[in-house]
């Protein structure tokens, strides 16, 4: 198995194998041309996601865009992320429809062992993340490897999200938690 599939399936790998090295520089170079685009550049813009990301059909994601491989990034219709976005996507990154980011968002699917020999040997993890449909995800929020957030859920400013978060809830909080369910019928 190579150190690329070790890494999609989510296994221990090493980062600094050659091909991984220069995805990771061809991605880094893209984000480059993506953030230093001019505001009113929307056509070129998409491209280069298109170029970029695994999948996408129509997003906006305002400038600074930051992510390890982008292959792995799948974003579902109707995207938005406001400023300063960084997705890590060891694995895969799945995010469903209708889906808006505040600023300074981070979702990292990738991991590195508790144990110190074992970090320092340079090996690392990955967990897939999956986002729903639906989803607001407040300021300044951190979603960590392996995270399943549910359709419908609101995500509050500042919050680290560590475990999976149920569909049609807000949560909140360090770690994030469930604060309450969303009743459809009442949502506005």
């Amino acid at each position: 198995m190579t150190e690329k599939e070790k890494m999609i399936a989510g296994m221990g790998y090493f980062p600094s194998d050659p091909v991984l090295k220069k995805e990771r520089e061809l991605a880094k170079a893209l984000c480059f041309k993506l953030n230093n685009l001019a505001p009113d550049q929307n056509e070129e813009k998409m491209e280069l996601f298109k170029t970029l990301l695994g999948k996408v059909e129509e997003a906006n994601i305002e400038p600074s865009f930051y992510c390890d491989y982008g292959y792995n990034i799948h974003l579902g219709k109707n995207f938005y992320s406001n400023h300063n976005l960084v997705i890590l996507d060891v694995c895969p990154v799945i995010i469903g429809d209708n889906v808006m980011f505040g600023p300074n968002v981070t979702v990292t699917s990738a991991g590195h062992p508790i144990d110190a020999e074992t970090r320092n040997s340079g090996l690392e993890f990955g967990k897939k993340i999956t986002i729903g449909n639906n989803v607001w995800l407040g300021a300044n929020v951190t979603v960590n490897p392996g995270v399943t957030i549910g359709d419908n859920v609101v995500i509050g400013s500042g919050s680290v999200v560590t475990k999976d978060i149920p569909a049609n809830t807000v949560a909140a909080g360090v770690p994030c938690k469930v604060i309450r369910e969303i009743d459809q019928s009442q949502a506005a």
